[in-house]
């Protein structure tokens, strides 16, 4: 028999040096300082249940009967719905991660979006969906579509978006992903639809992915998504291969072309200042030539102004002057010379006109032509004084007159 068995002979226990327990209801008798006995702490607490449930058992007598207490017959149910509604309100604890959203839903119906943090919620009344609103979702598709010139062009084409309503993301549509990848499809193809293919491979490209963000977030908006469109980027385009190698002629003759356009443009663009200076030029001589002749008129209309005046006063004298200053002029333009001398004076020529010119070439014809001069026969060189005396004597009757 165990040493601490109930109602056993042997209770020497252990721990309490050798000494026993003694029977009677104060307990004394016996060194307790040993501990707890875990068998007589669970029978306690069983009889304690036996009389939450059915009452307590009678205490055992030398001959009498036991007599059995009233049953409590809600004690275990009670029991049992205590327990059930601990464990239902302790799973009514959840938390929010910082870079998600909680969408409450009650009996199906939105109640409430929950921030990050620690929150309580009924459970099977209340239904918590968590929705990541900063992770950048990705998509791809690859498409051949059809141009607005009847041609076939294969666009690959990458979005990525976040969830802006975590309400409307939960409750609008039932598969997000398969949504965006149907509108991402059709905006695709309504604009390939509208552009020519070289638009598309060529310089066209920035301006398509522009358009199809723009319609894809109007579609998604349209659609109560939630979803919020990040960027949009044209990864690839290009023909059909078998018609490849010729689209790549196309691609080369169109670059020439705008190669050839660039150098006329700059050719123009380094001549037509060029021309416009040469231009201005002329217009700033023509003014500068029709103000000088301007002035030049006024300034002779103002001398014969002031001749006339002159004239007025004393017309013999000015009609004397004007007339030699005529002569002077014209004759000083002219390599002849005329010397006015009497009849008994003899003539003397001399080629002022040679010696003034300075040339040595002018002097040595001026030299033949005066030894051709002394070799003429006197007779004729008489002759040629007496005519130039007549004339020189008519030329100066008429300036006296």
């Amino acid at each position: 028999m165990a040493w601490n068995e109930p109602g056993g002979g042997n209770q020497h226990d252990p721990w309490s040096g050798g000494g026993r327990r003694g029977g009677g209801s104060g307990g004394g008798g016996g060194n307790n300082s040993g501990p707890p006995d875990l068998d007589e702490a669970l029978k306690k607490f069983q009889d304690k249940l036996n009389r939450m449930l059915g009452g307590g058992r009678g205490k055992r007598g030398g001959g009498g009967k036991g007599g059995g207490g009233r049953r409590n017959v809600f004690a275990l149910p009670g029991l049992l719905l205590i327990v059930a509604l601990a464990i239902w309100a302790a799973s009514g604890f959840y938390l929010v991660d910082q870079a998600e959203r909680g969408v409450v839903l009650r009996f199906g119906k939105f109640q409430q979006i929950v921030t990050p943090g620690l929150h309580w919620n009924p459970p099977l009344i209340d239904d918590v969906r968590m929705v990541n609103v900063t992770r950048v979702r990705s998509l791809s598709q690859t498409q051949s579509m059809l141009t607005r010139d009847e041609n076939i062009v294969e666009v690959e084409i990458s979005a990525q978006y976040q969830v802006a309503n975590p309400r409307d993301f939960v409750l609008n549509v039932r598969n997000p992903q398969l949504s965006i990848e149907n509108a991402l499809d059709s905006a695709l193809r309504h604009v390939v639809g509208g552009t020519d293919m070289i638009e598309i491979l060529t310089s066209g490209r920035e301006i398509l992915g522009s358009t199809v963000a723009s319609r894809l977030q109007s579609y998604l908006d349209s659609y109560g998504t939630g979803l919020s469109l990040q960027t949009i980027n044209i990864e690839s385009t290009a023909p059909p291969n078998p018609v490849q190698d010729a689209f790549d002629d196309v691609i080369r003759a169109r670059e020439d072309r705008q190669r050839t356009i660039n150098e006329a443009i700059a050719y123009a663009n380094a001549i037509i200042p060029q021309a416009q200076g040469q231009a201005q030029r002329l217009i700033e001589q023509g003014q500068g030539y029709r103000e000088s002749v301007v002035a030049e008129a006024q300034g002779q209309a103002n001398r014969f102004n002031s001749l006339l005046s002159e004239y007025r006063n004393a017309p013999k004298i000015m009609r004397e002057r004007l007339y030699l200053d005529a002569i002077s002029e014209v004759l000083g333009q002219t390599n002849k010379v005329l010397v006015d001398v009497s009849e008994n004076s003899p003539l003397m020529y001399l080629p002022l006109d040679q010696l003034r010119s300075g040339s040595a070439g002018r002097n040595d014809q001026a030299t033949d032509s005066t030894s051709e001069e002394s070799s003429v026969d006197p007779r004729a060189l008489e002759r040629t004084r007496s005519q130039q005396q007549s004339s020189s004597s008519g030329i100066r009757r008429e300036g006296r007159q």
